[in-house]
């Protein structure tokens, strides 16, 4: 039978390339302290550019997570099953280190090394960088129990994955989670009804329920319960120590937008054994460690979306013919993918500035542990905001087949609204950079301020903004103003941090675009003069 058509003008698929040829995140690396970890970020971007990597994604988003409350007798196990492809991406993310590693790792830029990692793999699939994230974040709010941390910090930080429930001391390596929120409360934690008894032995019987728990087949969970003196942090296993199962039931898995590789699952405690965590009373101001440091691997995330979104659009736009030219020769594409690159730079070299901070803040620096607490509530707001717009551009770059489940960017689209929404979404994020102020300003001001002088856009809008921060005296103006606020305040700082450290053309085009006020609502609204090709070539693979 003769063949209807010959298939032609259709784009390769990307795959076979290194995603750490990305020159913002390489500059950021070496930047911030960690170019001694260079090698390592190729060989992981080879990893993650490969086709088996990339088949590991599409199958653990594919064939979703699977609940068994009992086994075939009738025994109640509450477990999660995976496919084999999530545990293969859960591997690759423990042994490169991009858990709870730099804490175990005194080396300058550990933490810097361990976002630039995280930033590469997540571009594989991101749902399953989110036990990986709470582990890395749980370890600072553990150190308030120092015999539990004793206990459990070497697992945490363990390069070896080790996957099933059993005695966290007997395993290789563990993996941990977070459960705060409630039907009735959500971010209003203090609301929360679960109950913390205490025993005659130290530990604690929770009793209550939570309503959103990822992860739920990590060995240990941070959890939010009211105790005797108050709202109370509890380390809570999964396997007690004499091998039973600890009594945390699963009652279901959320069927969520996104995020499908990923188990989120309803809570109910029946007396579960758990351990204090710092002082009865103070469960918020613990756990708030854990939170904050999960908010940067928010950041990382929606870095990390943003360019693999703007890979495959330029890789489409690079193959694509219309009209008797390629699409990236084509002034109007060119605009585009020129304002989703400079988008994303922004994020990156703001994400991996956050990153050299909490590495210092780490070593003890209290300035940058000052600068980091402002510019991460600040930058979990308007990076993760820009997120789900920046995926939504990328995909109509690629037309009909950017909305086909297989080109990816579907799967992409729908994970960017998450991370706007955990760990605080915009609301919540907004008004902690009011609570933030109090402390972090001055560290704040002091960083934008090393760009004074390199640019009048920049200029202008740094002192614009000082003069709206000093009239906000009034609490109701200032919740009001808040969104707005904020937004001002990230990208006074990705300007800052773009005129000394970004590609020149990408620092103008910022800078024009949106700081000097000469810039549409949508993407691909630049001005004239912008060197669009120059901006565009940087998110082209050779």
């Amino acid at each position: 039978m003769p063949a209807t058509h010959d298939v032609t003008n259709q784009v390769p698929p990307l795959v076979g390339h290194d995603t750490a040829d990305d020159p913002t995140l390489l500059d950021g690396l070496r930047r911030e302290g960690a170019g001694w970890a260079e090698d390592d970020l190729h060989a992981l971007g080879k990893l993650a550019g490969s086709a088996e990597a990339q088949e590991w994604g599409r199958l653990a988003n594919e064939h979703e997570p699977v609940l068994r409350t009992h086994d075939r007798y009738g025994n109640r196990i509450d477990e999660v099953e995976y496919h084999p492809a999530y545990h293969e991406l859960m591997t690759v993310a423990v042994e490169r280190g991009l858990h709870a590693a730099p804490w175990a790792d005194d080396r300058e830029g550990a933490h810097v090394a361990r976002a630039a990692k995280l930033q590469l793999w997540s571009q594989v699939e991101g749902g399953h960088s989110c036990p990986i994230s709470m582990t890395y974040a749980v370890v600072p709010a553990l150190r308030h129990n120092p015999e539990l941390a004793a206990r459990f910090e070497p697992l945490l930080s363990a390069t070896t994955y080790d996957p099933g429930l059993r005695v966290p001391e007997t395993k290789r390596g563990l993996t941990a989670g977070m459960s705060m929120t409630e039907k009735q409360g959500g971010s209003d934690v203090r609301a929360n009804t679960t109950r913390a008894v205490p025993q005659d032995d130290g530990s604690y019987l929770l009793t209550g329920h939570k309503w959103f728990t990822s992860a739920p087949m990590c060995d240990v969970f941070l959890v939010l319960a009211q105790a005797p003196g108050g709202l109370s942090c509890f380390l809570l296993p999964r396997v007690l120590p004499d091998g039973t199962r600890n009594r945390m039931h699963l009652q279901r898995l959320k069927d969520k937008l996104g995020n499908r590789s990923n188990a989120s699952s309803e809570v109910e405690y029946d007396e579960a054994v758990a351990w204090l965590v710092g002082e009865e009373g103070h469960g918020v101001r613990t756990i708030i460690q854990m939170v904050n440091m999960t908010r940067l691997d928010c950041v990382l995330a929606g870095s990390a979306g943003m360019r693999a979104g703007l890979v495959q659009a330029v890789h489409h736009a690079t193959h694509r013919q219309a009209f008797g030219s390629y699409l990236v020769d084509t002034p109007l594409m060119g605009n585009v993918l020129a304002d989703l690159t400079i988008e994303s730079e922004a994020a990156t070299t703001l994400a991996m500035r956050l990153a050299g901070a909490t590495d210092r803040a780490a070593a003890g620096d209290e300035q940058e542990a000052a600068f980091r607490r402002l510019g991460l509530a600040v930058s979990k707001y308007w990076v993760c905001k820009r997120a789900s717009t920046h995926a939504a551009e990328a995909l109509e770059c690629l037309g009909g087949n950017g909305y086909v489940e297989e080109s990816g960017m579907p799967r992409l689209y729908r994970e960017a609204p998450l991370i706007s929404i955990w760990e605080g979404s915009g609301n919540v994020a907004a008004l902690d950079v009011l609570r933030a102020m109090v402390s972090g300003t001055e560290a704040f001001f002091a960083e934008v301020d090393r760009s004074a002088g390199a640019d009048r856009r920049l200029d202008g809008s740094v002192e614009r903004l000082k003069v709206e921060l000093s009239r906000l005296s009034d609490p109701v103006a200032a919740q009001t103003a808040a969104r707005r606020l904020v937004e001002r305040m990230a990208l006074v700082l990705q300007g800052s941090l773009l005129v000394r450290y970004g590609h020149p053309a990408v620092a103008d085009a910022f800078c024009a675009s949106r700081l000097g006020g000469d810039w549409g609502v949508a993407f691909g609204t630049l001005p004239s003069g912008v060197d669009t090709a120059a901006i565009v070539e940087r998110a082209r693979f050779k």
